[in-house]
């Protein structure tokens, strides 16, 4: 990737975190980590220290977890190894040439290398009577907050658009603290998108079973309301759902808007090596918002997921250091709806063409469900198995041909296939 001459940094400057999340609070414990002795400052736009999110739509949108869940590193940890926090402080310039960052109080900060990890902003599709009070998106610590403090106690008509991932952690949430959850989406089937019709039924049927409502295929053609509140979605296909809350979850878009502005490579988020550096010499960008040039598949991947952000926040700061880092894991997420816990590792890009393997029995919701793409695992996934996703990654990253009978036997042990 082509890079823009190098301004050499005033004396002072240090180490800059563009963003508040998981990514943020790696790279910064990385830093420190590997020896860096500088400033290193994050700059928060919440007014929150960093904290991650897939508890925000499982156990602590359930009141199962606490506000430490949140916290990947205590409130502490940031004082202590002088690391400094601007919460509630955005960026609204970067100036790559300058090696200046500018604040949203109107200073400048100066930096030796900067990270962008700015993240992802839920998508917004205008729906006549999105504006409604009693309409909401989900992605935040505070959004997670109103969703607890709306869903306690039960009774509620709850509409969900978007039968992704995160539509139905909440819904599965929402239902077992008692509320009433209708869900809608564009897929015949939840998450067919991710991992295809026959395993997103499984979901879906333990869904029901909990009573939760799908309307599918369908999006909401309008929210209704009365005095300004919303009280109804009526969908595409004509149907009327009562609706105390909804909730619009139809995926994410990166932030990008810094990174376009500043003259940065923009490719389906912030275009980056696999090294994470942009096109923009002493610019780096992790996270929901990079789309990084993946060593296995030869081709650019923006992941939106848990692991990712521990895993580039890491290579990001190393990087940074002018370490010798690759971002080349295999990515990985999970999700908990009901009784069903799920883990799933691998490419989700090379599974369109796949064949689909299942060891163990959809019945009973205890299987392993395997990607093969000529011959290789490209793709694993887990549903109520522990301990086998060492196994899977490694069958992947090995790239050797697999014999399909064993893979689907569960006498053969994973590790001698």
């Amino acid at each position: 990737m082509d890079e823009s001459p190098s301004t050499p940094s005033p004396a002072n400057a240090g180490m800059v975190i563009i963003g508040g999340g998981l990514t943020a609070a790696t790279a910064a414990e990385t830093l420190r980590k590997e020896g860096w002795g500088g400033a290193v400052t994050i700059l928060a736009e919440e007014d929150e220290i960093p904290y991650q999110r897939p508890p925000l739509s499982k156990g602590f949108l359930a009141g199962k977890e606490g506000e430490d869940a949140l916290l990947p590193l205590p409130a502490s940890w940031y004082p202590e190894n002088n690391v400094t926090v601007l919460t509630g402080t955005a960026a609204t310039a970067l100036n790559p040439q300058a090696h200046t960052v500018t604040l949203s109080d109107g200073r400048t900060l100066p930096y030796a290398k900067v990270l962008i990890a700015t993240g992802a902003a839920p998508r917004r599709i205008p729906f006549p009577g999105v504006d409604l009070k009693g309409v909401y998106t989900f992605r935040t610590k505070s959004d997670s907050l109103a969703m607890k403090e709306l869903f306690t106690g039960g009774g509620k008509n709850v509409v969900m658009i978007g039968s992704g991932w995160i539509g139905m952690e909440i819904a599965a949430t929402a239902t077992e603290l008692g509320n009433h959850v209708a869900l809608m989406g564009l897929e015949d089937v939840p998450l067919s998108a991710a991992i295809g019709a026959e395993l997103g039924t499984v979901f879906a049927d333990r869904h029901k079973e909990a009573g939760v409502r799908f309307e599918l295929p369908a999006s909401a053609a309008e929210i209704q309301g009365t005095d300004g509140v919303a009280t109804s979605v009526l969908t595409t296909t004509g149907v009327t759902l009562p609706a105390d809350i909804v909730i619009v979850a139809v995926g994410v878009v990166p932030n990008i808007a810094l990174a376009q502005a500043a003259g940065l490579t923009i490719n389906n988020g912030i275009e980056v090596t696999a090294s994470l550096q942009t096109s923009a010499a002493d610019v780096f960008a992790a996270g929901d918002v990079a789309n990084a040039m993946h060593p296995f598949t030869g081709a650019f991947a923006r992941s939106e997921h848990w692991a990712n952000a521990i895993a580039s926040g890491k290579v990001a700061a190393k990087s940074m250091l002018g370490q010798e880092a690759v971002l080349d894991d295999i990515p990985y997420f999970y999700t908990d709806q009901f009784d069903l816990g799920m883990e799933y590792s691998g490419f989700g890009a090379l599974t369109r063409d796949a064949e689909t393997v299942v060891r163990g029995s959809l019945e009973t919701r205890e299987f392993i469900a395997f990607w093969v793409l000529d011959g290789r695992v490209v793709a694993g996934m887990n549903v109520n198995i522990w301990d086998v996703q060492d196994a899977i990654k490694e069958l992947i990253s090995s790239r050797r041909i697999v014999d399909m009978a064993r893979l689907a036997d569960p006498q053969t042990p994973l590790e001698a296939l």
